[in-house]
């Protein structure tokens, strides 16, 4: 029986703790390490991580450190329970040698894209944002570098054009799951031989800021499709209309809504039935589905635009 510390902190942690706590013959986890409780949603409630809840319902011991690398007692008590190999799924911190070399397997990673491309803290945003068709799942050694260690199992997930981060992170959690449970059977058989990442392929998925909330109206339909998509729900994609900032929080590509009666500039807004339709800079159209006036509830395009009482010709700015 492989015994094992766990080491994840949100809810697309919580599938892989999950699973290894259904094969209790073969794994025992023996603690959990994750992020400290923090204050969520508007009234600033402190909560319990999905990972640290997950646990103790388990009666799990559950270290929450505010950083290993500065908390040499936390990673003693870890060492003392002689763990044969770490598991980590969005942890959120870096780890450092103490860790890294503390059980005989090492730290067995899973890591939410087809490595080496996008390395780093957001690779489901990013293949998202980037326009891509396929990612997946990569199991691998955790080493000091970013992603850079040792790919063991792969498995592909495809992209759909309606497909949001929030969604791509739901299936990717379970089959990440299944992954990282196969991939400890098969290390403990002997069966998997690491593969060495090719560096020169290497892309990266940095983290998200509001930075690149702003949506350019003059991008073509489908670039500003993705940037939706990937954003959501955190940090979301944003535009102005009447001075007034406005969250974009749900589109569908047009492949068959009929041309408006002029040609307009980028960003210009037309009502199509109860559709919502604005142009983009390539001149295809895309549809609004749902978006969020500043401190309100979201709500569908027809009732915003109903509610703005909406001229064709009107335009995000």
């Amino acid at each position: 029986m492989l015994r094992i510390i766990y080491l994840g902190t949100p809810q697309f942690a919580v599938p892989t703790l999950e699973a290894l706590l259904q094969s209790p013959q073969e794994f025992d986890v023996v603690a959990a390490v994750c992020q400290p409780d923090r204050p969520r949603g508007r009234g600033n409630k402190v909560e319990e991580p999905p990972v640290k809840k997950t646990a103790l319902a388990h009666n799990i011991p559950v270290f929450q450190p505010v950083s290993l690398a500065k908390q040499p007692e936390v990673v003693e008590a870890m060492a003392a329970l002689k763990p044969d190999v770490l598991v980590m799924v969005a942890f959120g911190q870096i780890l450092k040698t103490p860790v890294l070399t503390m059980a005989p397997m090492g730290v067995i990673n899973v890591h939410g894209s087809l490595l080496p491309e996008l390395r780093g803290a957001a690779p489901i945003n990013w293949s998202i944002i980037n326009g891509g068709t396929v990612t997946g799942v990569t199991t691998m050694q955790t080493e000091a570098g970013l992603d850079t260690g040792p790919m063991l199992l792969k498995d592909e997930i495809p992209i759909d054009e309606e497909m949001t981060a929030e969604d791509l992170a739901l299936t990717m959690s379970h089959v990440g799951a299944a992954l990282l449970v196969k991939t400890l059977r098969l290390l403990q058989a002997g069966q998997i031989i690491p593969e060495v990442q090719d560096d020169s392929k290497a892309t990266f998925a940095p983290r998200l800021g509001k930075e690149l909330s702003p949506i350019d109206w003059q991008n073509p339909a489908r670039k500003i499709h993705d940037q939706i998509r990937g954003l959501a729900p955190w940090p979301a994609t944003t535009t102005k209309f009447r001075g007034q900032e406005l969250k974009i929080v749900k589109t569908r590509l047009c492949r068959s809504a009929p041309p408006p009666p002029d040609s307009g500039k980028a960003g210009t807004i037309y009502k199509h039935g109860q559709e919502v339709l604005v142009r983009c800079g390539d001149g295809a159209m895309l549809q609004i589905l749902e978006m969020q006036p500043l401190s309100r509830s979201k709500q569908d395009s027809a009732s915003w635009a109903n509610g703005v009482r909406l001229v064709d010709g009107d335009c995000f700015e």
